[in-house]
């Protein structure tokens, strides 16, 4: 291939990636918007999968992803995964109900999930020698970047975006029209349609005739189907707890009950036939290393500290402060900003630091910032809430190379794809379980407060002033009352929240002390060895 298409390609690539690190953070920023519309936050339960669906997807994909690129070769598995994630974006912006929002989100995480692997095994045949390195550390990179870039893109969609406006002004008011455009948050995801159809004709074009080799691979389909049923039963019965509906026809505990083992079961069963394929969906014996289990396992922790801070931060500028998209492009545009800064310092810092001190440096900010984060309060000012968030970016990016590197040199060359597949999948997992977490307590706390307002006619009236106790409930002092001793408990839901998420980061601690390799001591350092190449873009 020509150089000049080569690097075509590879900013093809890195579009793709940018776009599935944009997706998580620009839906974040659209989500109390969403909610507004197709539902309302008694609805937190189910509106939550609009993100864990997403995860769920995305995480079982990623594999498959690896091993399909065998089959398919890179470029056509590329192209196909560019259009489902566009299709996927397109059905989203169309969707008119919650449910066909959640399936259009599926369909875009089947896409958004094959983009990462399959654009980091073309760029590894695209360039060779000393460009191969700096190639995939531009398609790492971007991910991050996307991913910071998501909080400023979607409150700009948000604040800019009023198709309704411009359709009055010409005397459209209602009808298909104006429900397929309105409101702003569609675009949200419609603006990812001509960049994809775009980046999929360029990279047609410039990828005629060429492909990654293809190599006989078997998918391990069962194994990818327990490991699904593991992780969506472990999310869904985690999700449900606390809910006073009964489930499936029967009472909730049972029903939690039943989805967590089942989850569990399936798991153990997803092991079991793991030990027993060359070739698994996840590889269980890459774990009988300490310090690769160990890097796994900060890899999930702070993961879910990552759920936490992001979507509890969105959800702190919507229904404490009744901020808009500007104030939340301002507190997660810095948590996202400080995470890249984060993970790029670390790519720099992981040559001449033991990867153990960065780890604890990382953790312990990461912790700190979290920390920070349970003492928002309605009268805090944005800066104050941007410059905890960023800390907590700050510590969490310290965190990424030296897990992925510790990972990779533990596992040797033979695995380093598995092993850096799996601690990925170990990240998104934490996000997911994170995400799954904060809805249960943050849903069961919404139906109390609410029944406690609602529950007679008179309940409300020992939440406001005594002075206004003689006023109906729809008197707009009363429902002012009554949404700053709401937004008051809401902070209030928000400092467990993060307190929680702030513990588990310490726990992480722990196993932080088994990353024992130093960067160029470990079992992949033979030269030409891929491995070592891959510890230059490990963020």
């Amino acid at each position: 291939m020509r150089r000049r298409d080569s690097y075509l390609l590879l900013c093809v690539l890195g579009v793709g990636v940018f776009l599935a690190g944009l997706e998580l953070m620009v839906t974040a920023v659209a989500l109390p918007q969403i909610l507004a519309t197709m539902a309302n936050w008694t609805d937190l339960r189910e509106a939550s999968w609009i993100i864990n669906g997403y995860l769920l997807v995305y995480v079982v994909t990623m594999p498959l992803a690896g091993r399909l690129t065998d089959l398919w070769g890179a470029r056509r598995l590329f192209l196909v995964a560019l259009t489902v994630f566009t299709i996927g974006s397109l059905l989203a912006g169309l969707s008119q109900s919650l449910d066909q929002l959640i399936a259009a989100r599926l369909v875009q995480a089947v896409g958004g999930g094959a983009i990462i692997p399959v654009a980091t095994a073309a760029a590894s045949h695209l360039f060779e020698g000393a460009a191969r390195p700096r190639a995939l550390g531009i398609i790492g990179a971007l991910t991050f970047l996307g991913m910071a870039a998501g909080p400023f893109v979607g409150a700009a969609v948000l604040e800019t975006v009023h198709p309704e406006t411009a359709l009055a002004n010409i005397g459209v008011a209602g009808g298909p029209l104006v429900s397929t455009v309105s409101p702003a948050w569609r675009w949200v995801f419609y603006v990812n349609v001509p960049i994809g159809i775009c980046a999929l004709f360029i990279a047609w074009a410039a990828s005629a005739g060429w492909d990654t080799r293809r190599q006989p691979a078997r998918l391990d389909w069962p194994g990818a189907a327990l490991f699904t049923a593991a992780l969506a039963g472990i999310l869904f019965g985690t999700t449900l707890i606390g809910n006073s509906d009964q489930v499936f026809g029967v009472p909730t505990t049972i029903a939690v009950g039943g989805l967590i083992l089942g989850g569990i079961v399936a798991g153990l069963l997803a092991i079991w036939h793991g030990l027993h394929r060359p070739y698994p969906f996840l590889d269980p014996r890459l774990f009988a290393d300490r310090v690769f289990s160990s890097a796994a396992l900060i890899s999930l922790l702070t993961g879910y500290g990552m759920a936490t801070a992001i979507v509890g931060g969105a959800v702190f500028v919507d229904r404490v402060l009744y901020g808009g998209p500007e104030e939340q492009r301002v507190v997660l545009g810095a948590i996202a900003g400080a995470m890249a800064i984060g993970a790029l310092a670390s790519g720099f810092l992981a040559r001449r630091v033991s990867l153990r001190l960065l780890t604890l440096v990382g953790l312990i900010t990461s912790a700190g910032g979290l920390a920070w984060m349970s003492t928002w309060s309605p009268d805090a000012s944005t800066t104050a809430f941007a410059a905890s968030g960023a800390v907590f970016g700050i510590g969490f990016g310290l965190t990424v190379t030296p897990r992925s590197t510790a990972a990779i040199e533990a596992a040797g060359r033979a695995a380093y794809g598995a092993a850096s597949a799996t601690v990925t999948v170990a990240r998104m997992i934490g996000m997911a379980v994170g995400m799954a977490a904060l809805t249960a307590y943050g849903s069961t706390t919404i139906t109390r407060v609410s029944n406690e307002i609602y529950g007679s006619g008179d309940a409300y009236k020992q939440y406001i002033p005594a002075y206004l106790r003689d006023r109906p409930i729809d008197d707009g002092l009363v429902a002012q009352a009554l949404e700053q001793w709401a937004a008051t408990k809401g902070a209030a839901i928000l400092v467990d929240i993060f307190l929680v998420a702030s513990a588990v980061t310490l726990i992480a601690l722990v196993p932080a002390f088994m990353l024992r390799v130093r960067p160029g001591r470990g079992p992949a350092d033979d030269p030409g060895d891929e491995a070592a190449e891959y510890r230059e873009i490990a963020f």
